[in-house]
């Protein structure tokens, strides 16, 4: 069992890199979007759903950018275009995904008059907030953690489909 599972290690380790480099560059576009919203909806005052979408346009930037050049090397020769259109239709998806989620969760279950508001207004109060910026968060955390998992498998399966395996890096020339 345990030389089964060295084994697949050995054969799968370019693409749990592949995976890892998505989840740092995962992060920085969750913080570009989470950033991009409070400062658009919390702080300055935008219409919440303009506000998402602001903010996630700014983070699939970021996100194609990096997937393209650093988690997919491999692409970064060949014409963009093709492959940004391609990661822009699934990130128009993903936005509407994102933004329906984020609004339903938001209004219908965590805000003030969803059906959990009333569990969150205490929680709102000992973390010396409002109520708002609570449910607009937390809806906002159900939204990316949904809609992860449709980014990585459509452009896993769709736009970067050519890419089968990342080259075997000669031994200490590749790090995350």
């Amino acid at each position: 069992m345990v030389g089964r599972l060295k084994l697949l290690y050995h054969d799968k380790r370019p693409e749990l890199v592949r995976f890892l480099k998505f989840c740092v560059v995962g992060t920085l576009g969750t913080a570009i979007d989470f950033g991009v919203l409070n400062l658009l909806y919390n702080v300055l005052g935008f219409y919440q759903v303009l506000s998402n979408v602001i903010s996630v346009s700014a983070a699939t930037v970021s996100n194609y950018t990096w997937s393209r050049f650093w988690v997919y090397p491999e692409t970064k020769h060949q014409h963009g275009a093709r492959k940004f259109g391609q990661f822009v239709i699934v990130s128009l998806i993903a936005l509407g995904l994102n933004t329906t989620i984020l609004w339903v969760t938001d209004h219908w279950f965590l805000g003030e008059s969803g059906l959990l508001g009333g569990l969150v207004a205490p929680a709102a109060t000992w973390l010396a907030i409002e109520h708002s910026i609570l449910s607009s968060n937390a809806a906002k955390v159900v939204a990316t953690g949904i809609v992860l998992f449709w980014n990585f498998f459509a452009n896993r399966m769709w736009t970067f489909r050519d890419v089968d395996q990342v080259e075997q890096p000669l031994a200490g020339t590749q790090s995350l």
